[in-house]
C-alpha cells in the first residue's frame, strides 16, 4: 500500500498491486491540483516583479 496525504490533508490510499483507473483518478486529480497551485505561484511572482520594475522606475525618475 502507498499512502498518498494530499494537500487539504485528506489520506488517499493506493495499492500498486491492484493499480485502477480510481487510483489513477487520484493520482491525476493531484497533479492537477499541484499545478494549479504552481501556476498560482507563478502569478504572484509575475505580479511582484512587476511591482518592483513599476517602483525601480518610479525612483528613477526622482
Amino acid at each position: 500500500m502507498v499512502e498518498i496525504v494530499t494537500t487539504t490533508g485528506d489520506c488517499d490510499v493506493v495499492d500498486p498491486g491492484h493499480f485502477t483507473s480510481e487510483s489513477a483518478q487520484i493520482l491525476i486529480r493531484e497533479i492537477m491540483g499541484c499545478n494549479r497551485d504552481l501556476e498560482n505561484i507563478q502569478k504572484n511572482i509575475n505580479e511582484a516583479k512587476n511591482k518592483m520594475k513599476n517602483i525601480i522606475d518610479v525612483l528613477g525618475r526622482v
